[in-house]
């Protein structure tokens, strides 16, 4: 029988396991990263289990690391996203296509542009990850010596998202009439030019491409903090959240989903989805015993300047089995700082401890049998501390395989999730609401109203 509440899965796939000893686990593939047989493998594998979402993080410089460190990362070479997606479009028929674009290093024409052309070759299958980029090392990459404040890269996101899904409402749906005994080819009147002039932009328009199949790519965010929130809130159609205990998922839920409500959004048109790492074993022992090995592969070299990464600050200098001493602020992504500090000071930490967990994956995991990982994510559902997942797998393809073959069945038997897509977009798959073009939508009004 159907439940009600539905789980929504995305499938975190750049890295195609954020664990760093991933590639090195009995039986993975170690260069599944890039290999587009093996990717384009684990996209249909996906795409079998119903999964709503093939997201694909992007970073856009490599890891700040001495060499003996970055020597260890499967994750320095990868393919760029949009390229990628594309090439997955061809191979897929229904799974959502997601690919992060950074607000900060990108121009807001070329992002529309690249959506919408995903959209529409993927048939309506594209979704936008909006990202502030919070690695400081990125501004070398792009002609500049001083990474722009948090604050500031926020309040660019902000304006960004305006101008690009102003450039997506460029035209109106029917604008493409095509008479060939006319020759028309386009009506005049359901054209819009933008000019947008801002704080940080300045866009005319139009956008050179036809409106989106789905009128906008959903529309994902990542940020936890508070500037994060709010424009979750006010622009976003999913978050990948990562919240580690049930009530932190349910005072997130809350909390983005009440700032929803006070701007008069349905905050049924927001799905919450946490990072979930997850390890399927026969029992629950079985599967620790997998996670413990799994953990053992991330070298101190690797995992102290992952941490170092996260803090936005170097503590391979300190003590390794003493505790993380105080850490300043920083420009870098403060969700990720706060949270690491958190875990140090609830759990008492030493460092050495912090960069194993930093080099394999320190937040919500669901580790055991396909029963014990189905009532773990029913209850974050149920609770409303989620509207399901972002999965993170422990290593490819075997980590995908037996959650695709042992835990789906168990969800799909309680009633929680899909046995077969009923749309064929994206927006179908999350039960997201298809924009109405801003433009023509207040032309027809005016109209109405003459």
């Amino acid at each position: 029988m159907t439940r009600s509440r539905q789980l929504h899965l995305g499938a975190f796939m750049r890295p195609v396991s954020i664990h760093t000893g991933a590639w090195r686990y009995p039986g993975a593939w170690p260069d599944a990263n890039f290999n587009l047989a093996h990717i384009k493998r684990l996209a249909q594998t996906l795409e079998a289990a119903k999964f709503d979402a093939f997201f694909m993080a992007d970073h856009l410089a490599v890891l700040n690391m001495p060499i003996d460190a970055l020597k260890r990362s499967h994750t320095v070479t990868s393919f760029e996203p949009f390229t990628l997606l594309s090439a997955l479009a061809m191979v897929t028929e229904r799974i959502g296509l997601v690919a992060t674009a950074s607000t900060t290093y990108e121009e807001p024409y070329h992002i529309a542009r690249r959506f919408a052309s995903l959209d529409h070759l993927s048939a309506g299958r594209a979704g936008w990850n909006i990202v502030t980029t919070g690695n400081p090392e990125t501004s070398h990459n792009f002609g500049s010596d001083q990474h722009l404040a948090h604050e500031t890269r926020y309040a660019r996101a902000r304006e960004f998202y305006d101008v690009v899904t102003g450039l997506w409402d460029s035209w109106d749906d029917d604008a493409f009439v095509r008479d060939v005994d006319s020759g028309i080819y386009f009506d005049p009147a359901k054209l819009h030019v933008l000019n947008h002039k801002g704080p940080s932009l300045s866009v005319r328009g139009p956008l050179n491409i036809g409106r989106p199949v789905q009128g906008w790519p959903v529309i994902v965010q990542a940020g936890a903090s508070e500037p994060g929130r709010q424009l979750a809130a006010e622009t976003a159609e999913v978050i990948f959240g990562s919240e580690q205990t049930l009530a932190g998922g349910k005072a997130f839920y809350a909390d983005v989903k009440g700032r929803m409500r006070a701007i008069g959004r349905d905050p049924d048109h927001l799905k919450i989805l946490p990072a979930a790492f997850v390890v399927v074993g026969d029992t629950v022992e079985e599967a620790q015993a997998k996670r413990a090995h799994l953990d053992s592969l991330v070298h101190y070299d690797s995992g102290i300047r992952s941490l170092s990464i996260m803090l936005d600050y170097d503590v391979s200098g300190f003590d390794p089995d003493g505790p993380l001493p105080d850490i300043p602020e920083s420009n870098a992504s403060k969700s990720s700082r706060d949270r690491t500090i958190e875990l140090a000071r609830r759990d008492n930490l030493s460092i050495r401890q912090l960069a194993a967990k930093a080099g394999s994956f320190a937040g919500l995991a669901f580790v055991g049998t396909p029963k014990t990982i189905a009532d773990e994510m029913e209850t974050w559902l149920e609770e409303r501390a989620s509207d399901g997942f972002n999965m993170m797998f422990p290593w490819l393809p075997g980590g995908l395989d037996d959650f695709a073959t042992q835990v789906i069945p168990e969800l799909q038997r309680r009633g929680i999730f899909r046995k077969e897509y009923e749309g064929t977009t994206l927006r179908d798959h999350l039960g997201l609401p298809r924009p109405a073009n801003r433009f023509f939508a207040d032309r027809q009004v005016d109209e109405a109203a003459e």
